[in-house]
C-alpha cells in the first residue's frame, strides 16, 4: 500500500473577504507542482462563503463537478434552466461536458460551508447535465454510505468516471475495512470532522490521505468522526 499525507495546514489558502477557500490541490493562484491531482481527482476545495455573497455566472467544460454542503444553504442556477437550493444532507453533481454556465450563491445571511470537488471524466463532449439528491434520508452510522458512483441506478449521484464516494460516520473506536471497487483505483480520504486512523497514519480534521496499490484498507475512528472517501482511477484518461 502506498500513501501520501496532506496536513490540513499544508493546503493552499485564499482569502477574498467574502470567500475563504482551502485548496488541497493546485487551484487559481495556488500552484504546487507536487499537488496537481490524485489520479483523476483534480480539485478539492473547502469553501466558506459569507451571507448574501457568491460566485457569479461562470463557465465549465469537460469536468465532473460535485458540491457537498457542510453548513448553510447554497443557491444554484444554470443555463439549462435548473435552479434551487442545496444544504447539508444534499449532494449536487454537474457534468459540464460540452459546456455549462452556472452560479452559486449563499442563499441566507448565515455563512455557508461546502466542499467543491472536480473529477476528470472518462469521456468528453457529453451532453451537460445537473442533478442533486438528498443523502441525509439514507444516512447510516458505523458503515460506508455510498453517495456517488458510475451507475445511474446506484445510491447517490452518478458521474462519467469509474469513481465511488462514500461517507463514513463512525463512532469513536469503530473500525471497518474498505474494499477497492476496481483494480487500479485509489482512495483519497478527507476528514470532515473528528479524527481517524488508516494504517499507522492518524488524520485530524481536514487532513487528507491518498491510498493506492492496495485492494483494501482499514479505517478506524479515533474520535466520533465523519470522513469522505473518494475512490478514483489513478490513471489519467488518454
Amino acid at each position: 500500500m502506498k500513501t501520501v499525507y496532506h496536513r490540513s495546514d499544508s493546503r493552499g489558502y485564499a482569502n477574498h473577504g467574502w470567500l475563504k477557500s482551502h485548496h488541497t490541490f493546485s487551484f487559481a493562484n495556488y500552484q504546487n507542482q507536487e499537488r496537481i491531482h490524485f489520479g483523476v481527482l483534480r480539485v478539492l476545495n473547502d469553501d466558506f462563503v459569507q451571507g448574501g455573497m457568491g460566485f457569479g455566472r461562470h463557465p465549465h467544460r469537460d469536468m465532473e463537478i460535485i458540491s457537498i454542503p457542510l453548513e448553510g444553504e447554497l443557491r444554484h442556477s444554470d443555463n439549462m434552466g435548473n435552479s434551487g437550493i442545496i444544504k447539508k444532507g444534499d449532494i449536487q453533481v454537474m457534468s459540464a461536458g460540452t459546456g455549462i454556465m452556472h452560479s452559486e450563491e449563499n442563499a441566507t445571511e448565515q455563512p455557508v460551508k461546502f466542499l467543491q470537488i472536480w473529477i476528470i471524466p472518462n469521456k468528453t463532449d457529453v451532453t451537460p447535465r445537473y442533478d442533486q439528491v438528498s443523502i441525509e434520508e439514507n444516512s447510516v452510522k458505523n458503515d460506508f454510505q455510498q453517495i456517488l458512483s458510475p451507475n445511474a441506478d446506484d445510491a447517490g449521484v452518478w458521474i462519467h468516471q469509474d469513481a465511488w464516494f462514500n461517507l463514513a460516520k463512525f463512532d469513536k473506536g469503530f473500525s471497518k475495512e474498505y474494499k477497492i471497487h476496481k483494480p487500479g483505483n485509489g482512495v483519497y480520504a478527507f476528514v470532515i470532522k473528528g479524527s481517524a486512523k488508516i494504517g499507522e497514519q492518524v488524520l485530524d480534521e481536514r487532513d487528507g490521505l491518498g491510498i493506492w496499490d492496495t485492494e483494501s484498507f482499514v479505517l478506524e475512528a479515533e474520535k466520533d468522526s465523519e470522513i469522505l472517501l473518494m475512490e478514483v482511477p489513478m490513471q489519467l484518461p488518454q
